[in-house]
């Protein structure tokens, strides 16, 4: 399903989201109308928010920092009323893939580091990229790399019941 993926647009965060949400949202790939909020942080604003996704779909995503970048804007928009921080993972892995051969290995990043960077990277980026960087591989194509991804994506989300390779 990834290779089918479109590389850091707005439609291919919308294809993930389906893919992961289908069979338990009614929402699943609809861009939210509602203003949202996450521990005092207030998300782009649902009036805005169909051309800040086209500005970022037409960001450039050819080098690490801009891919990183990229990210931090899509996260900042949140486009979905749930599950924005799966979907955009797998986005950015997509794009890290495309552009350098390589995706994050999330096995190799805590929770609370991961949260911490991510809440200060709309003012300052460079913890995320940090920590990004430090957890690169090459293991790109395989599937055990996409799918802990996902299982430590989950975990970030306080849910722990389910492991993909229990499936």
């Amino acid at each position: 399903m990834l290779d089918t993926v479109e590389v850091g647009t707005y439609a291919g965060l919308q294809a993930i989201h389906r893919w992961l949400f289908a069979e338990i949202c009614d929402f699943v790939g609809k861009t939210r109308t509602l203003n949202l909020a996450k521990g005092g942080f207030r998300f782009a604003s649902a009036l805005y928010l169909d051309d800040a996704l086209r500005q970022i779909s037409a960001m450039p995503q050819s080098t690490f920092d801009e891919i990183v970048a990229k990210y931090v804007e899509m996260s900042i928009a949140h486009p979905f009323p749930e599950g924005n921080g799966r979907a955009a993972r797998i986005w950015l892995d997509v794009m890290l893939r495309a552009a350098l051969g390589q995706v994050v290995d999330w096995q190799r990043i805590s929770r609370d580091d991961y949260m911490a960077a991510m809440e200060r990277s709309p003012v300052r980026d460079t913890e995320l990229r940090l920590l990004l960087a430090g957890a690169l591989t090459d293991a790109a194509d395989g599937r055990e790399v996409y799918m802990h991804g996902i299982d430590a994506s989950y975990r970030y989300e306080g849910y722990c019941a389910f492991r993909t390779e229990d499936a």
